[in-house]
């Protein structure tokens, strides 16, 4: 039998109006019972400590039919894309448009990243808001190396931030060292206790090494909360120095750099630093992961995430390959977490909680997973989404729920662009002599 007949082709796939009709009205039934007590039924306690209860029918209707109308749609648009492991049935000129705007979107990105300042000069809160996504565009490319690169699942990333954050901040507040000599010594700790985590999770996968790393960041916001000696327990720790620029502070005095400069001082000079100083940590965090993955060991993450059998037979290392991914994505976790100390001026236990670890883990899984582009778009768009979609509080996580669940029905593996190419592969296909395999022909 020849490839070609053996390989199902879309027609025989089902693809009538009835079956879409037959899949919509079986989502929207699952939709209604799911979203009955969420939406349709509100309970809260009352004046009197008595439960009291109200009803939202028309809301639910709505959601469910929005769930019938959307399961159409995507069956349809699934029919025209095609699945992801069969040919593609998008027109050519669709496809050279997509390719062309994926090679450049890019550089245009990195463009108008570094005009953000320029454009929004006058406009506090946006400037705000891109150092926090940027802030997770760095997190999510240091836990990119364990999750995307190495396959570890990682659900405990956050203790890496914390630590960062409270090495810098009880640094530079106890001895009175600088951001830029803390700086370095912070990313150096997180690695530490990256290879103090790896040590006793070498032998476990999967749902295993997710529980204990989980249990890891716990254990790291527990000792936080109950070690107030040094530092603050619940009351965090407060005074935190801000960054200078080559020992020039950023304030309005005349030691200060405008006055250094001659310029009229201005609250908006600091944040433009801050935003460029985060985006230069976060592209040395791409460029030193980019140059990483051409390496033997990058190439040794590769070939674990795809087989640890087959890795350990080919005489890899995975002790050195495990505890290497664990120390350089918690390095760039804790050089993260001394910049979060640094712009806040306080931390507290409340900045380093699981919720960190499970969002800075969807923008790695939604951006598709080794993809380096993929992870800035996923952090803009959870980031900047949460933040269109703050009017609505009771709605947000629902419509962040639908989007994780769509990119896991079109892209399960892939995300918004997937890359799991292996850095080093052959270039054609070669045939196996006949007198290596068993069956002849290879």
């Amino acid at each position: 039998m020849s490839a070609t007949s053996a390989r199902p082709s879309h027609a025989a796939q089902p693809s009538g109006s009835a079956f879409i009709l037959k899949k919509a009205l079986i989502s929207a039934l699952v939709a209604l019972v799911l979203f009955s007590l969420m939406i349709g039924v509100r309970t809260e306690a009352g004046p009197q400590g008595g439960l009291i209860y109200w009803t939202r029918f028309g809301d639910l209707a709505a959601l469910v039919g929005a769930v019938f109308g959307g399961s159409i749609v995507v069956e349809l648009l699934r029919q025209w894309w095609g699945p992801v492991d069969k040919d593609r049935i998008v027109p050519k000129p669709v496809q050279s448009a997509m390719s062309f705007a994926g090679r450049w979107l890019a550089p245009a990105l990195l463009v108008f990243t570094f005009l953000v300042p320029v454009i929004f000069y006058n406009q506090r809160y946006i400037l705000d808001l891109s150092i926090l996504v940027l802030t997770y565009v760095m997190l999510g490319w240091g836990l990119n190396v364990v999750v995307g690169l190495a396959g570890l699942l990682d659900l405990g990333y956050v203790a890496f931030y914390a630590v960062g954050a409270y090495s810098y901040a009880l640094l530079a507040t106890n001895f009175g060292l600088s951001f830029w000599v803390c700086l370095p010594l912070a990313g150096i700790l997180a690695a530490f206790w990256g290879v103090l985590l790896g040590f006793p999770v070498l032998r476990l996968r999967g749902d295993y090494l997710a529980i204990v790393t989980l249990a890891f960041g716990e254990i790291i916001r527990l000792v936080i909360i109950n070690w107030q000696s040094l530092t603050g327990g619940p009351n965090g720790v407060s005074g935190i120095p801000r960054p200078t620029m080559f020992g020039i502070p950023l304030t309005a005095g005349d030691d200060g750099l405008a006055a250094k400069l001659g310029i009229e001082f201005s609250p908006t000079h600091r944040l433009v630093f801050l935003f460029y100083l985060i985006l230069a940590m976060a592209l040395i965090t791409n460029w030193v992961t980019i140059r990483l993955r051409r390496l033997p060991i990058g190439r040794a993450w590769e070939a674990l995430r795809e087989d640890e059998v087959a890795c350990r037979a080919l005489g890899i290392n995975t002790t050195t390959t495990k505890l290497t991914a664990f120390a350089t994505g918690a390095m760039f976790g804790g050089l993260a977490g001394a910049f979060f100390a640094t712009r806040q001026g306080f931390i507290s236990p409340e900045s380093f909680t699981f919720q960190e670890s499970a969002l800075v883990l969807a923008i790695v899984v939604l951006g598709g997973m080794g993809s380096q582009l993929g992870v800035a778009l996923a952090a803009l768009t959870m980031i900047g989404g949460f933040e269109l979609f703050r009017g609505l509080d009771q709605y947000r996580m629902l419509v962040f729920g639908m989007a994780m669940v769509l990119l896991m029905i079109w892209r399960p593996r892939g995300g918004l662009i997937g890359h799991r190419a292996p850095t080093v592969f052959l270039e054609r296909n070669q045939a196996i002599s006949s007198d290596l395999v068993k069956e002849g022909h290879g």
